[in-house]
């Protein structure tokens, strides 16, 4: 994405997510969590779901047993804020239970 001032659509975010599944898996959580978001503000609920359970699954592969593990690296990604800090709770708390 190349212009830093407009959201990111749904396919440029899973453009990113793709990249980043490869190469750094929190960068890859913070983007699901951001298409979870994103597609929840489109009205597409079930792809918002599997988007917050993807990040879930990701998130635990990762240590989160300090502040600074669970710490987001980003404000945002693709125009969708991030929570301060990324867990299962923050996840089950903007999204719902998803099992």
């Amino acid at each position: 994405m190349t212009n830093q001032t407009r959201a990111a659509s749904a396919q440029e975010l899973e453009a990113i997510f793709q990249q980043e599944l490869a190469t750094d898996r929190w960068a890859a959580a913070e983007s699901a969590y951001a298409l979870a978001y994103r597609n929840r503000e489109q009205g597409e609920w079930e792809k918002s779901r599997d988007w917050a359970k993807q990040c879930l699954q990701l998130l635990e592969a990762l240590p989160a047993d300090t502040i600074e593990n669970v710490a987001t690296r980003r404000t945002s990604v693709g125009g969708v804020a991030l929570p301060n800090y990324l867990h299962d709770g923050v996840v089950t708390a903007r999204f719902g239970e998803l099992s």
